[in-house]
């Protein structure tokens, strides 16, 4: 392409070798002008890796959420004689859960951020499989208050 135009642009005023470089641009195929969103090379692999890495890492703060969040449940004994303290339940766990959130709040949003920013929407399907994670962990979290 380019030995075309050095061809076609010989003895030539840099206005007609500008108009000859724009035919030229216009037959290149669109697919070899544009990089694809999901090109495969060494940075996407490596963005893919990290994709199932933030991926398994949102599962296990999930697992962690609830383990933490287990300190303010009701005791079943308790509930079972019908008693309902609710002394600082709340408040441990918010003391315990609150920074789990913050944590993995920002991570996902960086993570979106990252996925928006480089149109990588395949990683987004990941980001998207982390939503029914929490949506189970808070769900699991709930049932036993």
């Amino acid at each position: 392409m380019a030995q075309a135009c050095a061809m076609a642009c010989s003895g030539k005023s840099s206005w007609q070798v500008l108009q000859i470089q724009r035919k030229v641009w216009r037959w290149k195929p669109l697919h070899d002008m544009h990089m694809h969103s999901e090109q495969l090379n060494c940075r996407n692999l490596a963005a893919r890796r990290w994709t199932v890495v933030l991926l398994v890492l949102n599962f296990i703060g999930a697992v962690v959420y609830v383990v933490a969040g287990s300190n303010g449940w009701v005791i079943p004994q308790e509930r079972e004689l019908g008693l309902h303290s609710v002394t600082g339940e709340p408040y441990v766990w918010a003391l315990f859960v609150f920074p789990i959130w913050a944590v993995f709040f920002m991570l996902d949003l960086t993570w979106g951020v990252f996925i928006v920013a480089r149109k990588q929407w395949r990683s987004g399907i990941f980001l998207l499989f982390t939503i029914p994670i929490w949506l189970i962990a808070v769900a699991i979290d709930f049932a036993h208050h």
